[in-house]
């Protein structure tokens, strides 16, 4: 019999980087840059929180010494750096520059692939470790912390209450982003900014600022959905290409969704339910 209680939180955890990076990409998308580096820039994300995350563990005297705060800020602050220097390293291409946006978008696919890569196997040698993978488990156990108590509530508990802090943030910034985009002036500019620049230009608008902080935000919002998988998905665990194609999945969202960030929160999930079905389905 199938075990939807199981299932439905296991699809939570697969749909968050694409909520994420589905969000990101939206954002960006609204400043009119259509930005195919989102694979790149959530690779990006993930390496460089492992990164902190490595030397942060690395420069204890003990495992005793470990605490979950500054874990779990040094990678997040280390993710968000990377993500933001790549969405800078866009906009100068692309808004400064004008260089064409689909073949900077991909060249940055491939430089952050080769990224993360390339460092990440310099860190699974300087650890030592024989396996092809690199493991951060104190990290990790902090970032899967539950926000929640779940003793005594059942399946609401099981359903609602039984993530870290990341999937909670992620579905705060598809809301957020979307009140933003529809509700505020701020948006409408945005807006504005991506259907049609010469008229907001004309209407005093900074077309280039509005596209570097749209294309920035975005991609620190993508880089997240990279740390998260690190961290809370795959528990902390490090190895090569084992991201897959989630970037490009969360592009094809952004369409999917209509360009509505809230509508991504059913969205990812359910296209991460419709994913672990067709892997069921394969196996069986």
């Amino acid at each position: 019999m199938f075990d939807f209680l199981s299932f439905l939180p296991r699809a939570v955890m697969q749909g968050v980087p694409l909520m994420f990076g589905s969000t990101g990409e939206t954002l960006t998308e609204k400043s009119g840059n259509l930005n195919l580096g989102i694979p790149g820039i959530m690779y990006v994300g993930a390496i460089s929180g492992v990164i902190g995350a490595f030397f942060y563990e690395a420069s204890l005297p003990g495992p005793e010494a470990f605490s979950p705060l500054p874990a779990v800020l040094i990678s997040t602050s280390c993710c968000l750096i990377g993500s933001l220097l790549m969405g800078l390293l866009y906009c100068l291409l692309t808004v400064t520059l004008r260089a064409n946006q689909n073949v900077t978008g991909l060249a940055m696919t491939t430089f952050g692939v080769g990224f993360g890569n390339f460092f990440g196997g310099s860190l699974i040698k300087l650890s030592g470790n024989s396996m092809p993978y690199l493991a951060l488990s104190d990290t990790s156990a902090a970032f899967r912390t539950k926000l929640f108590p779940t003793a005594g509530t059942g399946w609401v508990g099981t359903i609602f209450l039984s993530y870290g802090f990341l999937v909670y943030l992620a579905i705060a910034l598809s809301l957020a982003s979307a009140f933003v985009l529809h509700h505020t002036r701020v948006g409408l500019h945005l807006r504005a900014v991506g259907e049609n620049p010469g008229t907001a230009d004309a209407a005093g608008i900074n077309v280039a600022r509005y596209k570097y902080v749209a294309t920035c935000i975005g991609s620190m919002i993508a880089g997240l959905g990279g740390l998260y998988y690190v961290m809370d998905y795959a528990s902390g665990i490090w190895s090569n290409n084992a991201f897959g194609d989630r970037g490009w999945l969360a592009i094809a969202l952004v369409i999917f969704t209509i360009w509505r960030p809230n509508v991504g929160v059913l969205s990812s999930i359910l296209s991460a339910d419709c994913t672990s079905c067709i892997c069921i389905s394969r196996q069986a």
